[in-house]
């Protein structure tokens, strides 16, 4: 798992340097009294010891200790994510009351599963979890990984659910990106805030384009099976929905091959749930610095979990076909060394 003391998640900058820079603590035990500060004086939580803080981009994660047991705290300086941050922590109580296998937040004594308080930089926002005991996904383990398909099906139907309110402030108010960046960073979901009329239609759009002109040409047979499947598609019955858009390995926690949670909502956002399927199904093997290729008894796996809990229709395993498709020529690495994880052509 992850290191004691500090570290970075996946980019390669000095911890302490980070820690100072970005959040203004100048070292691991600041980091520590800051924390045993805001749990006392917010949350009404001692900290007996801190274990482990691990930084990424705009975040930070703690471990903690204490007689409230094993916790987590989140804090952000991301200010424009904050309401989004708040709007997806709220989203975990949510999901936990439906029975899914989530870190549910603790609320502070104001009764906040988050809040923004006032750090040695400005403002943060604050969540606190409890720490869930389990291991990353292995995806040579195939029942974990069928397990992880029915808990995604679960998740969805949640998901479908949520709050009108909660539906709301998940829901950008532009479409992002329409392909990943690359393997360095994690990976942009594929087609942001597909048309609540036609999701089908604006997915043949964003593919559409990419392959008219943001295909780097590294897989012509895949890229060329693509359009074929793409002048063919069916339209989707199914509308958008919330959804994951980041179920890999390092966000699921395993326990004898059965998932006990779903971690990081924070990408959560509304796409058809086969966009989500496809894409978990590509980078399922990614863990936080390693973008490799998810075998396919993995993908296979996947989907037959999913689809003991609920089924695809016809016009959705279509749609799995492309998008899967789509996002291994995406992931396919540029390097020759690794020309055995091309995707099926």
């Amino acid at each position: 798992m992850l290191p004691e003391g500090l570290s970075m998640l996946w980019e390669s900058d000095d911890p302490e340097l980070a820690l100072r820079d970005r959040f203004g603590l100048a070292d691991l035990a600041e980091a520590e009294r800051f924390v045993r500060t805001v749990l006392a004086e917010t949350w009404d939580l001692r900290v007996a010891s801190l274990r482990r803080v691990v930084i990424s981009d705009h975040n930070a994660l703690a471990w903690v200790t204490g007689p409230a047991g094993e916790l987590v705290v989140k804090w952000s300086r991301a200010v424009p994510s904050f309401p989004t941050l708040e709007a997806s922590t709220r989203l975990l109580a949510h999901l936990a009351a439906q029975g899914i296998p989530v870190a549910a937040p603790l609320p502070s004594r104001s009764g906040e599963v988050r809040t923004v308080l006032d750090g040695p930089r400005g403002p943060l926002s604050v969540a606190v979890l409890p720490e869930v005991s389990g291991d990353w996904l292995d995806v040579a383990d195939l029942a974990a990984v069928h397990d992880t398909g029915a808990v995604l099906a679960r998740l969805h139907a949640a998901l479908a659910g949520a709050p009108p309110e909660l539906r709301a402030a998940l829901t950008p108010s532009a479409p992002g990106p329409t392909a990943p960046p690359g393997p360095t960073s994690a990976p942009a979901p594929a087609a942001r805030r597909p048309a609540a009329e036609d999701p089908s239609a604006h997915l043949s759009a964003v593919l559409g384009r990419w392959l008219a002109e943001s295909d780097p040409g590294r897989a012509p047979a895949a890229s060329r099976r693509l359009s074929a499947l793409l002048a063919e598609a069916p339209r989707l019955r199914a509308p958008a929905q919330l959804v994951h858009h980041d179920i890999r390995a390092a966000n699921i926690l395993i326990r004898d091959s059965r998932v006990v949670a779903v971690l990081d909502l924070d990408e959560v956002e509304p796409a058809v749930r086969v966009d989500d399927l496809a894409r978990a199904s590509t980078y399922l093997a990614t863990l936080f610095r390693d973008w490799g290729p998810t075998p396919a008894a993995a993908r296979g796996a996947l989907r037959a979990g999913y689809e003991t809990v609920a089924p695809l229709d016809q016009e959705e395993a279509a749609w799995l076909e492309i998008l899967t498709l789509w996002y291994g020529i995406i992931a396919f690495p540029a390097h020759a060394e690794r020309e055995q994880s091309a995707p099926a052509s």
